[in-house]
């Protein structure tokens, strides 16, 4: 019997475009003799779609349209799964569907952040990736620095800022930062990602204008001194806390100090993948796989993505990107993607995992927790509310 698996996607992101792009690569790599699809398109205002051309790449040309050719639906738990609901609802064939597991290809806040993960674990959906915790410490690099830090992950030291200090005294923010690091910095919201509103700072009025971007997009906001001579190596980890392994590594290649937006998704460089139409993802960016570093080096970065993915109790596959400081030789962690672009199929096929394949473990590794998940309690049988007594609805008020 098939598994009927709900692809999530979308929702409430700065990297929602991008989600679509992931998504779509992923649904059609799925092996039909082993799922039923069911593609779940979040909008930006957090309304659930789904229909015949929700998995089609070419329809996003135009949302509107698409979600008048579509079904609204919200997602009810029917037993031992979900239905999908029709809304509003109708007493006529009222259900579009239904879901036993849910792939979530959503990047950015609101989805990836552990909010998506929370509703579904409401729902006692099982679904694939990060739990709750793990996807909300990833997404937010203060916390997932500091948790990394106290387990010997190499990371660079960080100056956190909020927006409302900022607001209030500007000039002290910009003192703060310059008492604590030598330009260049580099400054970036605490929780996006897709390198949006990231940039360097070289001076006092290059700061004051990162700071014035970066704010717009996140209440708190990072600098961390820039590494001059950098080189960027990224790596997957596939698995669970139990058992895990690291994929090639990849090196990406372009002339600035960071990867853009632009760098990332709109390149279309010559080792793109097809993504059935439209930006090919992450797949598109210019990158060198395998990365030109020793076989030392390759050993290093691959063991230390392992150790921060199962100190974060990832699930899944993430991706996991490193800095190394052509100056010192030394390594550091960089950030972590619980849900990466394209799911970082990419990096598995030098390895020989094909990305139905890599799919297919992350489903299993999701079927895996949700096995484990039962054997936990959640309940505890007592008659403490036989003898309570609150005096009636009026007199709780003065209680």
């Amino acid at each position: 019997m098939k598994i009927r698996l709900g692809v999530l996607f979308g929702g409430r992101s700065v990297e929602h475009e991008i989600s679509i792009i992931s998504a779509v690569q992923a649904i059609h790599s799925l092996d039909p003799d082993k799922y039923d699809v069911v593609p779940v398109y979040i909008t930006k205002d957090n309304q659930f779609y789904t229909g015949s051309q929700i998995a089609n790449i070419e329809a996003y040309r135009d949302i509107p349209k698409l979600l008048r050719q579509s079904q609204r639906v919200i997602p009810v738990r029917d037993g031992n799964q979900i239905a999908l609901v029709r809304y509003p609802v109708r007493t006529f064939r009222p259900v579009a569907g239904y879901i036993d597991v849910a792939l979530p290809v959503v990047h950015g806040t609101n989805v990836e952040d552990g909010t998506l993960q929370g509703y579904l674990k409401m729902l006692n959906l099982p679904f694939a990736g990060c739990d709750v915790t793990s996807s909300a410490v990833g997404m937010d690099k203060a916390v997932m620095k500091s948790v990394l830090k106290d387990h010997g992950i190499p990371v660079l030291d960080c100056c956190l800022l909020t927006g409302r200090a900022f607001a209030e005294n500007e000039q002290n923010v910009l003192q703060t930062v310059e008492t604590k690091f030598a330009f260049p910095v580099i400054v970036k919201p605490v929780n996006l990602g897709s390198s949006v509103g990231i940039s360097v700072a070289r001076n006092r009025e290059q700061l004051r204008e990162s700071l014035d971007t970066a704010f717009t997009y996140a209440p708190r906001v990072l600098v961390e001194p820039a590494i001059q001579n950098l080189r960027e190596i990224n790596c997957a980890v596939l698995g669970n806390l139990y058992q895990a392994e690291a994929s090639e590594c990849e090196e990406p290649l372009n002339g600035r100090d960071i990867l853009s937006y632009e760098d990332k998704y709109m390149s279309g460089g010559k080792n793109s993948k097809n993504a059935s139409g439209g930006s090919k993802g992450m797949a598109s960016l210019t990158r060198r796989i395998p990365a030109g570093i020793s076989p030392e080096r390759r050993e290093e970065i691959r063991t230390l993505a392992v150790k921060a993915f199962q100190i974060l109790n990832c699930n899944g596959v993430a991706r996991i990107d490193f800095m190394i400081d052509g100056d010192t030789g030394k390594v550091y962690l960089n950030e972590i993607n619980t849900i990466p672009g394209s799911l970082s199929f990419y990096l598995w096929e030098p390895l020989g995992i094909s990305y139905p394949e890599l799919l297919d473990r992350i489903i299993q590794l999701a079927l895996e927790r949700k096995r484990e998940d039962e054997d936990i309690v959640y309940s505890f049988d007592t008659n403490v509310l036989s003898g309570v007594n609150l005096g009636g609805a009026k007199g709780a008020k003065g209680k």
